[in-house]
């Protein structure tokens, strides 16, 4: 049995709710995956990186307003992520230590910084090496709300759609035959 997350979003016509067992994200990743999905050349996983690299020039921290087991915390953040596995995208290990069984979800921020800083980041997260540095923070949580302007939140590879979402976790939501 595993955990799952739900997710309450699309307030502007009428709330739908969705599954994910993953992580959901809200950020440069997410951005990433937009970009791309709306480009029809090339083809494979090069659309992906022109797709990271055209995303890379724009890049900033943007204003995230969350609400996170009944806790306010507004911040300038590049990514915002609620994980319940421990990686995504290819292999990027976001959050180390995620365990799918184990109630809470992770809380996963990265703050502002430089555009050389986070090219920095960015090969770290592959190999899980990230979760020391200042900017980045981990927190456990059962219930969240994110809200930004402009911010499309994507559910394990899937779009979602625009913030403000609402994610509770589901502890044993989900029996997997492995």
């Amino acid at each position: 049995m595993i955990d799952a997350g739900l997710i309450r979003h699309g307030e502007q016509h009428g709330e739908l709710s969705t599954w994910f067992g993953g992580v959901l994200s809200a950020g440069f990743d997410a951005t990433v995956n937009e970009r791309a999905n709306l480009m029809t050349r090339p083809r494979g996983r090069s659309r992906y990186v022109l797709a990271l690299l055209r995303e890379l020039t724009t890049l900033r921290a943007r204003p995230y307003r969350i609400v996170a087991d009944g806790e306010q915390i507004a911040t300038d953040a590049m990514l915002v992520s609620v994980a319940n596995n421990r990686s995504l995208g290819g292999g990027m290990r976001i959050v180390p230590h995620a365990e799918l069984d184990d109630g809470p979800f992770d809380h996963f921020i990265v703050t502002a910084m430089s555009r050389p800083c986070f090219l920095r980041l960015f090969p770290k997260v592959f190999r899980g090496e990230h979760t020391g540095l200042p900017e980045v923070s981990f927190r456990g949580l059962s219930t969240v709300r994110i809200e930004a302007g402009g911010v499309i939140a994507y559910a394990d590879g899937e779009r979602i759609g625009p913030l403000p979402v609402e994610i509770s976790v589901v502890p044993g939501a989900l029996r997997v035959l492995a």
